[in-house]
């Protein structure tokens, strides 16, 4: 995609296309469901490798959080949504790569086969046997307040290990997780 520079455009602000270390990447997150239903990629690669996670990734220059979580649906699924409702907030915090701000989004979507990709594996997977999967520690919290129609800001805390000790929900005020 090319764009094209706003006449009296000063340089000095270009898009960068890579976060300087310690900054925060903005991404977004879909959880796509069917009934009691997620859709979750089994990743392949870093972040999270081998967890089940809800489709998603970086945002692109000039993108809306929507419009993101409709285009990372679209490449990592093949399915076309149209509305996405928005959910909440992660922010990780980490002393290493781990410090994203995500924008959770949902979407009901009917039940047929994913087009596979290179991200990892889309399974189909029954909100019943979601905690016997490996998920993210954030993921687990995500879940109850999506299915619960409740808004979130939560911050996600990093050791120098990249394990999560602590998750903050903002908007209560109170930690909801604490590695012991």
């Amino acid at each position: 995609m090319r764009h094209t520079r706003a006449p009296g455009h000063d340089v000095r602000f270009e898009v960068r296309m890579h976060v300087p270390f310690g900054h925060k990447q903005p991404a977004v997150l879909c959880i796509l469901t069917a009934g009691k239903h997620y859709l979750l990629l089994r990743r392949h690669r870093e972040p999270n490798r081998d967890y089940y996670t809800p489709v998603g990734g970086k945002m692109e220059a000039f993108e809306s959080p929507a419009s993101a979580a409709i285009r990372e649906t679209a490449e990592e699924t093949g399915f076309h949504v149209e509305n996405v409702e928005f959910c909440g907030i992660l922010v990780d915090n980490s002393p290493g790569l781990n410090n994203w701000i995500c924008f959770v989004y949902r979407s009901e979507i009917e039940m047929a086969d994913p087009v596979q990709t290179g991200e990892g594996v889309l399974e189909w997977i029954d909100a019943d046997d979601l905690n016997s999967k490996p998920i993210p520690v954030s993921d687990q919290f995500i879940y109850d307040f999506v299915n619960r129609g409740v808004r979130f800001v939560l911050n996600a805390y990093y050791d120098e290990s990249n394990v999560v000790y602590r998750i903050d929900d903002e908007l209560s005020g109170n930690t909801i997780y604490e590695k012991i």
